[in-house]
């Protein structure tokens, strides 16, 4: 589990193919102090620490991952938002955050703001009763706080700091980011799906009851 706050970005170094998967090498500073079987959010995808040496580690991604997410575009060079698990002794700085992803959203404007951006990202129709105005999203791994929403899209705003210090400053119009929708929204819609319409109760049996 995960907060959406984003520790550092790393840098991916070399990509290995093995079948229908695919094996990262990240270096970051915090590659170091990562431990083999840990879970890592990358870019909002969670995934395993397989191994780690000279401050870079290694994660794969199987063929169910790479439909579902960006990581069929990740190049060399790509900066990737990186965030450990989070700690059950400390603040949720962001919300509650799976690193299971959804889909993925593109981004279709970006406007410069006076010491902000803001973008819009459009996302799969399906997924549009998961989206209310100001609640929570998590895009490439970062909690955000939607508005102005619209049928299949909505707008963030990201600060100086965010855009600073996460691979946002990277997003450009026609991106493709890894979307991940509050999970307490999922569960909600899943009640509602099940319970919200009349449940055929079995026969009753009287024999039963006798």
């Amino acid at each position: 589990m995960f907060t959406g706050i984003i520790e550092t970005t790393g840098t991916v170094e070399a990509i290995e193919k093995n079948g229908a998967n695919v094996s990262y090498w990240i270096a970051s500073s915090l590659s170091g102090e990562l431990k083999v079987d840990q879970s890592v959010s990358h870019d909002g995808v969670c995934l395993t620490v397989e191994a780690v040496e000279n401050n870079r580690h290694r994660i794969t991604a199987i063929e169910e991952t790479i439909a579902k997410t960006n990581l069929s575009a990740w190049q060399e060079n790509r900066q990737v938002n990186i965030e450990r698990c989070m700690q059950m002794n400390g603040r949720i700085d962001g919300h509650l955050v799976q690193g299971h992803v959804d889909a993925t959203a593109f981004c279709i404007d970006i406007e410069v703001k006076e010491g902000s951006h803001e973008y819009r990202f459009q996302f799969p129709a399906e997924f549009s009763h998961l989206v209310i105005e100001k609640g929570s999203v998590c895009l490439n791994g970062i909690s955000l706080t939607v508005f102005d929403i619209k049928f299949n899209s909505f707008k963030v705003a990201i600060i100086p700091y965010t855009y600073e210090h996460t691979n946002m400053q990277h997003v450009h119009k026609g991106s493709v980011v890894n979307i991940e929708f509050d999970v307490i929204g999922k569960y909600l819609a899943r009640f509602r799906e099940v319970f919200g319409r009349p449940v055929v109760s079995p026969p009753y049996n009287n024999a039963a009851e006798a």
